[in-house]
């Protein structure tokens, strides 16, 4: 089973004719994601690879082709507006991989999109995926193997490294999320962790933090009240100065918070099987299982 991308997940294509959107279609398509529609403004009427329809709004690909999920392939400029035009359009599941957008600029989008039934994923992010039903993001494909542990992360590389580990070791998994590195995000941990506790066939979760912010401390005094799957994580940035923005937007130690240690700490107070390493991700799996 999986959360959030699965068998009903019809995708339509913000920005479907851009170099990162059509290459990335496809990949999807080749994975078997039942994209539905693109969205170009002004291009409407047009076909993606001879057989996805393009049209000039997302209200019209969820009318006419069914599309109930989006995922945003535009620029900063423009993925505000579009991440609540697909909002508008009652996409239940919208995960938007643009970076770059400003702070302020979320802040409205998350206010807009929180009086809506719709689960947005990112920015910045490097999607979501459900082995063995689709895929909708810039992942690797290949290294996802079907099965039951879930994977949530704020950094793309780390995901994709526990991934494979857990695939080398046959473990597979049931959905991966990328949640993305800004400082606001449509889909937090406790977001995840709340679907994935819900999901009768997710067995554990790997959770992959990094410094910056309190999410991952919030998480693990939500886990240890609400959550009796087990779960394995990883806090990147552990050699990070103070005050030095590391890769991502949200990724800086201030105010002598969002240390790697503070975090550390939080997660195994919780009971969270804590790696001081990310290539001790799978074996640690490998062993609670």
């Amino acid at each position: 089973m999986s959360i959030l991308l699965t068998e009903k997940t019809r995708v339509v294509v913000q920005g479907i004719t851009g170099s990162e959107g059509s290459f990335h279609t496809k990949q999807m398509l080749d994975y078997n994601t039942k994209v539905v529609a693109g969205v170009t403004p002004g291009k409407g009427g047009q076909l993606f690879e001879d057989k996805i329809p393009i049209y000039n709004t997302v209200a019209e690909a969820a009318e006419k082709a069914g599309a109930n999920a989006s995922i945003i392939f535009v620029p900063p400029a423009f993925a505000p507006d579009a991440i609540m035009e697909a909002a508008q359009a009652g996409m239940q599941l919208i995960v938007c991989i643009t970076e770059g957008i400003p702070a302020l600029d979320m802040v409205k989008v998350y206010n807009f999109i929180s009086q809506k039934n719709v689960h947005l994923v990112g920015p910045n992010c490097p999607g979501v995926i459900s082995p063995g039903i689709g895929k909708m993001g810039i992942m690797p494909a290949f290294i996802h193997k079907e099965g039951k542990v879930g994977v949530i992360s704020r950094s793309g590389t780390l995901t994709y490294e526990a991934v494979g580990q857990l695939s080398q070791r046959n473990i597979g998994q049931s959905t991966c999320i990328g949640i993305g590195g800004d400082p606001v995000i449509g889909t937090r941990f406790i977001d995840a962790l709340k679907l994935f506790k819900d999901d009768p066939n997710t067995e554990a979760v790997v959770l992959i933090g990094e410094i910056g912010g309190t999410a991952e401390e919030e998480a693990a005094a939500w886990i240890k009240q609400n959550f009796n799957k087990p779960v394995v994580s990883f806090i990147a940035g552990q050699t990070a100065p103070p005050g030095r923005r590391m890769g991502h937007a949200g990724a800086i130690i201030s105010g002598g918070q969002g240390t790697a240690a503070d975090k550390m700490r939080a997660l195994e107070s919780a009971g969270i099987h804590v790696c001081k390493s990310p290539a001790d991700i799978g074996a640690t799996v490998e062993k609670i299982l």
